[in-house]
Parts: structure tokens; sequence; C-alpha cells
């Protein structure tokens, strides 16, 4: 079955009691009628609460459709999907190891790569988004894992996915990226080589902005792996939450479509705006990663950015506060337009940050684009 059509059935129900969707199972415990089958239970009984009951089975079993992946575990939030990915990748004795984190890292992401990878005896070095091949010199340092984020979800720089997963993998490092932008759905980075592809469900794929949620997909050895660290974990999702995302799932293929469509035509409009010194957006001729983009991906997400000319990050945060359809938030991918002053948020090792003026981000929904470029023209004016 083509893309579309796994949404749809995939993660159905494995009863036979004629539900389309899957009743939702709030329980801890689960019964055994004997000592046996308490300590061995023989499919399809389900040994516990935690390992996950419907909708959770089902959900788990609709995203790894959509990556082609052997094993996928859900995780409490975006941030959470990422974290497991990373503690996952880790060898079991990371000490005197780095980890090759990409410049352009979700900032929560890289705080955790601060802070807690050195209790690991693992060092984060932080490389440029755009290095592409060339990560290979820094690989002859050993390395734990390499961290990738395809586009930046702040500055939108595209990476040579294919390129840093080989090199990766030929120095014995695990690689994992953030996938949230492309939901899986744009870009399957599994078959670009990546070990581990996380996301925040809580974005495309949930697409109500009304729970959180991440998961993190991975085949072969590194799937096995994955399925072992995450019962070691505990990590566990509300059966309701995970009911909510598997709704959502069934229309991400025509919400990302319309909110990619959207966001690429007031994209275009914007790139001839006298206030807007350049357009972040990979899927614009002008931006710099356009042909790495048009290789690796099959279409455009909603979320991109933008930089004023000349205009500094507290006027820029005045335009944004002018704007009445899209609203002040952090995070991207629901039905509604937000809009998001970046300046305070950018934080970089490897490649300083330049830009003519203040950065904004732009996550378009589902309204009717005239009315947005009409708010948007309004406020730049």
């Amino acid at each position: 079955m083509k893309r579309d059509t796994r949404l749809i059935h995939s993660g159905q129900p494995r009863r036979s009691d004629d539900l389309v969707n899957p009743p939702i199972e709030r329980a801890s415990t689960v019964v055994a009628p004997s000592t046996a089958e308490l300590y061995n239970p023989t499919p399809p009984r389900r040994h516990y609460g935690r390992g996950g009951l419907s909708p959770n089975t089902e959900l788990r079993d609709a995203i790894a459709q959509l990556y082609e992946a052997d094993h996928v575990s859900l995780a409490q939030s975006g941030l959470a999907s990422v974290i497991l990915a990373l503690r996952t990748a880790l060898p079991e004795q990371p000490s005197g190891m780095q980890a090759l984190i990409t410049d352009s890292a979700y900032g929560p992401v890289r705080r955790f790569c601060d802070e807690e990878l050195p209790r690991y005896g693992v060092t984060p070095v932080y490389y440029d988004p755009r290095i592409s091949a060339d990560i290979a010199r820094l690989l002859e340092h050993p390395t734990a894992v390499v961290l990738l984020e395809a586009p930046g979800s702040l500055t939108f720089e595209v990476q040579d996915i294919a390129a840093i997963a080989r090199a990766a993998r030929d120095a014995g490092a695990a690689s994992v990226i953030d996938d949230t932008w492309s939901a899986g759905l744009l870009m399957n980075p599994l078959e670009l080589g990546v070990d581990y592809a996380a996301q925040a469900l809580t974005k495309y794929v949930g697409g109500h902005s009304d729970f959180l949620m991440g998961a993190v997909a991975a085949r072969g050895d590194a799937a096995a792996r994955l399925k072992n660290k995450d019962v070691l974990f505990g990590g566990h999702v509300s059966p309701d939450d995970a009911y909510l995302c598997l709704r959502g799932l069934r229309t991400l293929s025509l919400r990302i479509e319309r909110s990619g469509a959207s966001g690429l035509a007031i994209a275009r409009q914007l790139e001839t705006h006298p206030k807007v010194a350049r357009v972040l957006h990979p899927g614009l001729e002008s931006h710099a990663d356009h042909a790495l983009f048009t290789r690796q991906f099959n279409g455009s997400s909603g979320c991109f950015a933008f930089v004023l000319d000349g205009v500094d990050a507290r006027a820029g945060e005045a335009i944004a506060e002018a704007l009445h359809l899209f609203r002040l938030g952090f995070s991207w991918g629901g039905y509604e337009s937000l809009i998001l002053p970046c300046d305070r948020q950018i934080r970089r090792t490897a490649v300083p940050w330049k830009a003519e003026g203040a950065l904004l981000r732009l996550s378009v929904g589902l309204e009717d684009v005239d009315d947005l470029w009409a708010d948007l023209a309004q406020a730049l004016g």
C-alpha cells in the first residue's frame, strides 16, 4: 500500500468486533490465569499496563509503518523522545568519547547535551549543520553519537543526512535525528541511513495542540536496543493521548499538505516585502540548501522563518505582538498559526548566527492563506 493508504489503515484494532477506532483501555494491572502465564505471557495476552494497551499498541504499529521501522517507542514529549534516542545510542562504556551535536539543535536538547552528557563522561562537540561528509574529520576522535536536525528548527539549515549518517556508521558511531519538521511523512531518515528517528508527535502528527508526546523509530539492531531501553527506562504515555495522536495521524497527509502549500505561498510573498531581508524556507529556490532539500524531501511543512531588514530584536517582537491571527507561542504544527520571535533563543558554538535584523519564525496553520497574509502585511506595515 502507498503511504496515504497506510496512514488510514495502519494501527487498526486487532479485535474482531468491527470497531474502526481502538477502544481506550485504562489499566495498570493485567491479571493472569496461572503463575506460568504471569511470568511468561503467551501472545497476544498483555503483561502489564506500562507495556501498552489499546490504543498505545496501535499507535506504535502505525508509526512503525510510517517509517517502515522494526520498533517504535513512545515518549512523554518530543524532547523526551530525542533524549531517549540519545541515551539509547550511547555505548555501554562511553566515558572519554564525544557526541557530535548539530549547532542548530533545539534549545532544550542542547541543554541536555551540555548538562547531562558529561555525567556519562561524554563531551558534547557542536558542528556546522552544513558540514556534510566533512564531518569525517571530526569523527577521527572516538564518537558515541551524532545528532542531526533537518532542517534546523530556528534557522532552517538542511543537513546532508545521508552523508552524515554514512560517515557516522563508518566511524562506528550511532546517528540520531530530530525529524519533527517532516513528521516522517516528507522524508524518511531511516531510508537515508540514520539509526534513530525521533519526532515530537505533539506537532504535526497530533495536529490539534491538545497533548504532548514523542516517538522514536529504528530498524535492525538499533530497534532491538531501543526496545530494550524502552523497557529499562519505564516509559509510558496516556492511552487517552495515544488515542488523540492516532486520530491525528489519519489526517496528517492532508493537513501537512495544506499548511505546507500555504506556508510556501506566504514565504514567496515575504520575499518581495521591503522590510524582509531574507526568508529561511528550504522550499524556496533562493534558500542556500534548496538543491539538497529537493533531493531528500518530497515536500514542505508550514514552519519556516524570516529575517527583518535592519529591524532589531525588540522591534521584531513588537511586529509579532501586532499580529491577530498569528498567535505568540512556542509550538508549531497545529491547526492554528503561530509566530515566535527567535533572537532570545539562538545559541551557537560552531557557527555564529549573523543576520540583518530580527528573526521571526512562523507556523502556518489551516486558516485561509489570504487572511494570514493580510495579517502579516498589516503588522509589517
